[in-house]
């Protein structure tokens, strides 16, 4: 009995492989959690870090707005607030007027503004002061992957300093 050349090919090419079958599947078992760890963790920062840039942003555009009204509009701090929650808006946080962040109805942080007092670098020129506070820990965006709200910051902040005209 004569085997077929293309069977008799294919044996002898694996000769060695006979126990092997399956080891693909079981090692993609075993590199699966961690290739889904590592994802999530890219996911999860890259979020963490684009909110954060959202919160300088937030503050710097606040300071901004304060900065180019009239030191004697009585208005400055609400228009910085104004600033502030149009800069949080996409990421579902407002600046409350009674300085607490807000994550929907949920307390998540700090917002301050202090207009009109003197600049930390020059006592003779009028400042505004932004100040944002998020517990990120507390109330992250996303929903925390196992294991990885360890490694995220518990809190996200950032102030700015900005003389009013």
């Amino acid at each position: 009995m004569r085997l077929h050349p293309t069977r008799a090919r294919a044996r002898s090419r694996h000769p060695g492989l006979r126990g092997e079958r399956g080891a693909v599947a079981v090692e993609f078992a075993l590199v699966l959690p961690l290739l889904l760890v590592l994802l999530f963790g890219i996911i999860g920062y890259g979020y963490m870090l684009s909110f954060r840039q959202g919160i300088s942003q937030a503050a710097a555009e606040g300071a901004r707005t304060a900065a180019v009204l009239s030191s004697s509009d009585p208005a400055v701090v609400g228009k910085a607030r104004d600033a502030v929650n149009g800069a949080l808006g996409s990421c579902g946080v407002t600046c409350g007027s009674n300085g607490t962040l807000m994550k929907g109805t949920d307390p998540a942080g700090t917002c301050t503004i202090s207009a009109r007092k003197p600049c930390s670098n020059a006592a003779t020129a009028q400042c505004v002061e932004v100040s944002l506070a998020y517990t990120y820990r507390d109330d992250p965006l996303l929903p925390s992957f196992p294991g990885l709200g360890i490694v995220l910051p518990e809190q996200l902040s950032y102030s700015t300093e900005a003389q009013v005209n």
